[in-house]
């Protein structure tokens, strides 16, 4: 029998050959992982919120603002005014997790380092009460959900988007309030992560404190290399300072100074009302699409900051005012208007991925450091808490009420309370 040859076409030879020869860079995973959370949280006429205590600690719990307490872990992702640091840090060497110490530079007025506990695993010995049963049949849910979005003096056309929650079920509250949203990335207290604040170390931040300069890791099973440097683009971010002009039945006109290290900002406000037993919730947000922003109002990947912005849901650097349309906050009972600039985010990593694909990428370890600035402004005469907003006087120190509160919070437990009938 003869064998038979063939021959192979060049091009598909030489897409045989590159196939076989392309190579996939094996990347290991760092050895350490390191997160630092920064924050800027401002609320008008307030430079900073004082500790209550327990109860405070509580009371920021339920209104998303950790930290009113005192300082504690996860304070970055709520309101509370001043700034926010969360740091954190895991190695495959300590799984339990390692005690740590970062120095950190002269500038943040802090001392010459911070102490970054492990987080433990605690049992859960708490038991859930059983539900009292009742024969009751649950109320229909009540009231109305009105969306608006865009800068405008005036309402668009198509809008607002207004869900009757006698005429569809509480279900559908999720699809129309659908936003984007992404996987948090940021510093977690997990077990095996070391943190700082911690229950042994929780330091304020110094009003004037600047994170620029060189910062370096300690401790058993952190690589000698985990030092970085942070420049003024991870610094602590200017405040956001919002004001505001007119309201009611007229345009509420917003305004800011820019800040220098932005990327973005957005904006969203949101009021309860009540009258004759009919509750209503009015939501707006700075958008130019339909965008909720239930998900924006946190830290964001330059990626996601670059996307939105072509997808046109975040505000431009060059722009420093907006319009929320005449009328739509005129029935509330105080309105809150919040606000994000969406800093730099760093991600460094030791030893450089090697260019070569053939060359195994092990890095030793890897950083991810997130910046943002976020503020709150009440809207209307009866949330206003300062002079700031539009040239009032601000009160003086007898009419300030003895203790902290929440005032132009609209009083959207109220009005939940009405939709939901409970």
């Amino acid at each position: 029998m003869k064998t038979r040859l063939f021959s192979l076409n060049p091009v598909l030879a030489l897409l045989f050959c590159g196939g076989a020869l392309a190579q996939t860079q094996v990347v290991k995973p760092p050895v350490a992982q390191y997160w630092m959370d920064i924050a800027t949280a401002s609320m008008a006429g307030m430079d900073e919120m004082p500790s209550m205590g327990g109860l405070g600690g509580m009371v920021g719990g339920m209104a998303g603002m950790p930290g009113m307490g005192g300082v504690s872990f996860g304070a970055t992702r709520g309101m509370m005014p001043g700034r926010w640091l969360d740091l954190a840090v895991v190695t495959q060497r300590k799984p339990a997790g390692t005690e740590a110490t970062q120095t950190i530079p002269a500038g943040q007025n802090m001392g010459p380092s911070l102490v970054l506990l492990p987080v433990t695993a605690q049992a859960k010995t708490a038991t859930r009460q059983p539900r009292e049963r009742t024969d009751e049949t649950p109320q229909q849910p009540k009231g109305r959900l009105l969306f608006y979005w865009g800068c405008s003096d005036k309402v668009r056309a198509g809008q607002p988007r207004v869900l009757d929650f006698s005429k569809t079920g509480v279900e559908d509250y999720g699809k129309f309030m659908m936003g984007r949203a992404v996987r948090d990335t940021g510093a977690k207290a997990e077990p095996g992560h070391s943190i700082w604040p911690n229950e042994k170390h929780r330091q304020s931040v110094p009003a004037k404190a600047s994170l620029v300069g060189q910062h370096a890791l300690s401790g058993e099973g952190l690589p000698d290399s985990l030092k970085f440097a942070i420049d003024n683009m991870q610094d602590f971010m200017p405040k956001l300072a919002l004001n505001s002009e007119g309201g009611g039945a007229a345009a509420t006109r917003l305004n800011w100074p820019g800040l220098p290290t932005a990327r973005a900002y957005f904006l969203t406000a949101m009021s309860g009302s009540e009258n004759a037993g009919e509750s209503e919730m009015v939501i707006w947000s700075s958008s130019e699409v339909p965008e909720p922003g239930w998900g924006l109002m946190d830290y964001a990947s330059n990626a996601n900051v670059d996307k939105w912005l072509k997808e046109k849901v975040l505000l431009p650097t060059t722009q420093t005012q907006c319009a929320i349309p005449a009328g739509i906050f005129a029935k509330a009972q105080g309105a809150m208007l919040r606000g994000i600039a969406y800093g730099q985010e760093l991600n460094l990593a030791h030893p450089p991925r090697p260019t070569d694909k053939r060359t195994p990428w092990e890095p030793e370890w890897a950083a991810r450091i997130r910046v943002k600035s976020v503020s709150m402004l009440p809207l209307g005469e009866e949330g206003s808490m300062a002079g700031s907003r539009s040239g009032r006087t601000p009160p003086s120190e007898e009419e300030k009420p003895p203790t902290p509160t929440l005032p132009g919070l609209p009083d959207v437990g109220k009005a939940l309370k009405g939709l939901f009938g409970r």
